[in-house]
């Protein structure tokens, strides 16, 4: 039998909030003790803020004993990823170069959840500046799968999508370069969607690759990620972030839209991929044959450059990396090696022992792309490449309203299993070309997989800013899995069903 907080989604948490049958500290308090009673176990968390949590969500009740209207997310507990700023927290990328860093400000992605009513349980783990896809190169600690606690939770976002598996908040807030979103919530068996580019403000997020990232959320259900983005978007445009976009959309309103007469593409080139587990192919053609049930016609579409993707991503990626990882020197911002002799030995010695092997490895590959000589060859051949592979999404798109895939090659794998940093970058084959052409994606959990016993997702991508019916596609597909019994609505591990989450 699941716990109080485990059996609640998040619209369930804010109704009940709002018509008094508990309160917003109750609701934190019982998220705190599964954090207790779990986190020793998935190690989702960098820092746990009890005191700021208790403090958002006694404003919470404070509103509605005043007869305030509430904000539509009120007493609803939140994970951030922590290359995201918020005030009272450290913002620490999971790297010890900013071991100690104070977040001077809050986010806007982060301020709009909190002005949504979300209590700010603490800051989630990461791989190091968002450099992987397991969260292994965390400096400071791994994060467990909740379904297997040797196997890993995916990457860079794997604290966010564990913290929701486990159970420990019910949404969370991760980033998405290259598949830093779906990828764990596919592997973790929850819901995450990387919004078209602009869709979300990225001021006062840690950036990775300026062009590629984009702030998204988990939830363990459609509705639930509906609603965050919803307020991901209030306010409109951020006068912070030159990228940021006005949308006009309320995503939770046409959640239940339906697919009749829609059109879904298959990419054959996907569905027969080299590495490709038949679990995970299952999975996505339980998905298709779902939506084609409900009304949908299936189409298959080709995107003849696809092969580019990951070469092209691994020359954009570490060159704006190189470049917005050049501040932390030791000297601005970061840690500083003591007892230097000079400037140029301070510097050289703070990146060097600041940064992880995977962060150096991302570093050099990028000063090297963009070193005089190497960036015409490869630089500029890179982003040819994208503009092929966002002219390949457009041509399909001219035929469907969205597209079906598989969202991870395999289910979750063990730690240590990929050990070569190419095998760890394939990781990411199913997502990177949307971060390149800067659709919108979203991962739907289809239940476990019949080799691995571990959580197997479909993922589904939509037209550049129409995020409203990609989301009704993926609760189509939600809600053909659950009746079926390959998905439960909440999907929490169940090793942590028992463990803390009561009300006090």
């Amino acid at each position: 039998m699941a716990t109080f907080i485990d059996s609640l989604t998040a619209a369930d948490i804010a109704a009940g909030v709002r018509a008094g049958g508990f309160s917003a500290v109750e609701v934190t308090r019982a998220a705190l003790s599964a954090i207790d009673a779990r986190e020793s176990d998935v190690r989702a968390f960098l820092q746990v803020t009890p005191e700021v949590a208790l403090g958002a969500a006694a404003c919470v009740d404070a509103l509605r004993a005043a007869g305030e209207p509430l904000p539509p997310l009120a007493g609803v507990p939140l994970a951030i990823k922590d290359n995201m700023n918020m005030l009272g927290t450290r913002t620490t990328c999971a790297s010890r170069m900013l071991e100690n860093y104070e977040s001077p400000y809050t986010a806007t992605c982060v301020q709009r959840m909190l002005d949504a009513g979300c209590v700010p349980l603490g800051k989630a783990n990461m791989d190091e500046f968002a450099f992987g896809s397991s969260t292994e190169s965390s400096a400071f600690h791994r994060t467990n799968n909740p379904w297997d606690l040797e196997r890993v939770p995916g990457g860079s976002s794997g604290g966010s999508a564990a913290a929701v598996a486990a159970g420990m908040a019910t949404l969370s807030l991760g980033s998405d370069t290259g598949g830093s979103i779906r990828q764990p919530a596919a592997l973790c068996g929850v819901v995450g969607m990387k919004p078209t580019y602009g869709i979300v403000s990225r001021y006062g997020v840690v950036a990775f690759g300026s062009s590629l990232d984009q702030v998204g959320p988990f939830g363990r259900t459609t509705a639930d990620v509906a609603l965050s983005l919803d307020a991901l978007v209030s306010g409109g445009r951020d006068a912070y972030d030159g990228t940021s976009r006005d949308v006009e959309a309320s995503f939770a309103a046409h959640l239940e839209d339906g697919v009749a007469g829609r059109r879904v593409g298959i990419v054959p080139a996907f569905m027969e991929a080299a590495g490709l587990a038949p679990e995970v192919k299952h999975a996505a053609e339980r998905a298709a044959r779902s939506l084609a049930d409900q009304g949908a016609e299936l189409v298959e579409v080709d995107l003849p450059h696809l092969d580019a993707a990951i070469a092209a991503y691994y020359v954009i990626g570490p060159a704006e990396a190189f470049s917005n990882l050049a501040r932390f020197d030791g000297v601005r911002y970061g840690y500083q090696e003591p007892g230097c002799a000079n400037l140029a030995e301070q510097s050289a010695k703070s990146r060097a022992h600041g940064f992880g092997a995977e962060a150096k490895r991302r570093q050099l590959l990028g000063a090297y792309l963009l070193s005089s000589g190497v960036y015409d060859k490869y630089y500029f051949a890179a982003q040819k490449a994208r503009t092929l592979i966002t002219s390949d999404y457009a041509r399909a798109f001219e035929q469907v309203d969205a597209i079906l895939m598989p969202a991870s090659p395999t289910a979750a794998f063990k730690f240590g299993e990929l050990s070569d940093p190419t095998q760890m970058y394939l990781s990411d084959l199913f997502t990177i070309s949307i971060n390149i052409a800067g659709n919108g994606g979203v991962t739907v959990p289809m239940g476990l997989g019949e080799d691995s016993g571990m959580p197997v997702a479909a993922q589904l991508v939509g037209k550049p800013f129409d995020d409203a019916r990609l989301l009704s596609f993926a609760r189509a597909v939600e809600r053909a899995a659950t009746e079926a019994g390959a998905a439960s609505v909440l999907p929490v591990a169940p090793a942590f069903a028992e463990k803390g989450g009561e009300l006090a």
